[in-house]
């Protein structure tokens, strides 16, 4: 296993006062702080080239557990291997072979092009100049950037940044990637050239990569298996199509009808089928998994179907229900 994580936890001192000068000055003198416990007893193992979702409400404890992981935070207790190294004790030789890519963090000088931000990298780095520019010129015709190298990056749009961010984290090719919101701020088109980057870089690198994202298409397109947490506690470790099939035993039935049944009068449905939706000759039913197959061969015998497609709930609102619960 590359990431092997036992008992992790990691608590944070937090100071705190009430308002007014009067407690300002006490707690001058006489401090108070609270425990805030970020991450509670996770274990969890990722594979070598494995993709895996690391997914959570706000506050869960995503961004911390990946700071652990890249030896950015010390952690309360638990231990925690990946490539084999100890993260916090910070090895040259273990920063070579991790990187961490944040949507809401920069690596590049904004007055300079990018190009001399990927070789002061590179000499960081101590990558050879023969490997330096093999992979500088793999990652700038997969991310199709070859315009931009020649401009500062203060004269970029966000999606150009994160392009050049990508290429910063990963010219010295890591073993280990970590991407936390990599998609963040950024347009549907620029979103989706981002994941099919990440999935081709993947397939041809066998990257071991975590991603964090609150965009579940990141996560859906990526990923075959996700990790959840919520208050800092392990939820659920395993595929995202079994996560949905444990909390939504339905499935949306989408209809097409031709004929005079096109229109707006009245449907007869079997039993057990709900009408959620109908817009015109556009229908919507809920049904039971276990009944799909039963119901949607009644509808074809019995009504002008011209089009019909069988769906899971949108994952979105799979996620929203166990934000809202806190358990699986």
């Amino acid at each position: 296993m590359q990431i092997c994580v036992q008992n992790l936890s990691k608590t944070y001192r937090v100071p705190e006062r009430q308002p007014g000068m009067g407690a300002a000055l006490r707690s001058l003198f006489r401090p108070s702080y609270r425990a805030v416990e970020a991450v509670r007893q996770i274990s969890f193992e990722v594979g070598r080239g494995e993709m895996v979702g690391f997914i959570g409400p706000n506050g869960a404890g995503k961004t911390t557990t990946l700071k652990v992981l890249s030896g950015l935070l010390y952690p309360t207790g638990g231990d925690v291997q990946v490539a084999g190294f100890t993260p916090w004790e910070r090895k040259p030789t273990y920063l070579r072979r991790i990187s961490m890519v944040m949507g809401n963090r920069s690596q590049m000088i904004w007055d300079i092009p990018p190009l001399d931000s990927f070789r002061v990298l590179g000499e960081i780095y101590q990558v050879p100049k023969a490997e330096y520019q093999e992979t500088v010129d793999e990652l700038i015709d997969l991310l199709d950037m070859g315009e931009l190298l020649h401009k500062p990056v203060r004269n970029f749009s966000l999606g150009e940044r994160m392009k050049c961010e990508m290429v910063a984290g990963l010219l010295y090719r890591p073993e280990i990637l970590f991407l936390d919101e990599p998609t963040l701020g950024l347009d549907i088109s620029m979103q989706r050239r981002l994941r099919r980057f990440l999935a081709e870089y993947n397939r041809r690198n066998a990257v071991t990569t975590i991603l964090t994202s609150h965009y579940m298409a990141d996560v859906v397109e990526l990923c075959e298996r996700v990790i959840l947490i919520h208050h800092g506690e392990l939820i659920y470790d395993g595929d995202l199509d079994g996560l949905a099939g444990r909390l939504s035993p339905f499935k949306l039935i989408k209809l097409t009808l031709g004929g005079q049944n096109g229109g707006n009068g009245e449907l007869a449905f079997p039993r057990g089928a709900d009408l959620i939706e109908r817009d015109g000759s556009r229908v919507t039913l809920r049904v039971g998994r276990e009944a799909a197959a039963g119901i949607t061969a009644h509808l074809l015998d019995s009504l002008p179907v011209v089009d019909l497609s069988i769906e899971n709930p949108p994952i979105e609102a799979v996620i929203d229900q166990i934000y809202q619960e806190g358990s699986v």
